[in-house]
């Protein structure tokens, strides 16, 4: 079984290279911003050799640095999207228990008895700040993203920024309020100069899917 799980709600888009961050302190209950923290995050994802897992929106990685690195199993969810979180591994065998947790939680992943082997390899310089109530709880976290991305089947790799809004625990208990809480965010964000991103996924970008 997974050591946890989350429901990840989030909404990401592309900004140029010399775009300034928007100034969110303001929009909706956020009062105030944290220091901004930067990491090194570096993820490679795993599939089969037909992309079955892929096909099925739903992602397997392993993620070294941040505070969450371990091995993720990322599945479509009624809202957002469901992580399943394994602690990190030495190597990058793919843990017998996640693999077996797969027909479990996406049987739509036809996987059967193949291979799961590495497919893309992500490294992301993320900068994130964690937007707050007066409260102190923590509503939503704001990550600008400097990406480099290697498809490990064709060698292609590509380069780009984006910003990445998600939803944190004091984020607001109705869907209601969670969508206006993003729509605010959101206004600012794109009044900064980014627009929405075409792909919902950076794995779904490397891969061209």
């Amino acid at each position: 079984m997974p050591q946890h799980s989350q429901v990840e709600i989030e909404r990401k888009y592309d900004v140029d290279e010399n775009t300034e961050p928007p100034f969110l302190v303001g929009v909706g209950a956020v009062a105030t911003g944290s220091k901004p923290e930067t990491a090194e995050l570096v993820a490679t994802y795993f599939d089969t050799a037909d992309l079955a897992l892929a096909h099925a929106k739903v992602a397997v990685r392993v993620r070294r640095g941040g505070a969450d690195e371990g091995w993720h199993v990322k599945l479509p969810a009624e809202e957002g999207r469901t992580e399943l979180h394994w602690a990190l591994t030495d190597g990058d065998d793919v843990p017998a228990e996640l693999i077996a947790s797969i027909g479990q939680v996406a049987p739509d992943a036809r996987v059967g008895d193949a291979r799961l082997v590495p497919i893309a390899r992500v490294t992301n310089t993320r900068t994130t700040v964690v937007l707050q109530d007066a409260a102190g709880f923590d509503l939503a976290e704001f990550c600008d993203d400097h990406v480099t991305s290697e498809n490990l089947r064709t060698g292609g790799t590509q380069t780009w920024r984006e910003w990445e809004v998600e939803l944190l625990s004091g984020a607001p208990d109705t869907r209601s309020g969670r969508t206006a809480l993003l729509d605010e965010i959101e206004e600012r964000v794109l009044a900064a100069g980014a627009v929405v991103s075409a792909s919902s996924s950076k794995l779904q970008r490397t891969l061209g899917l």
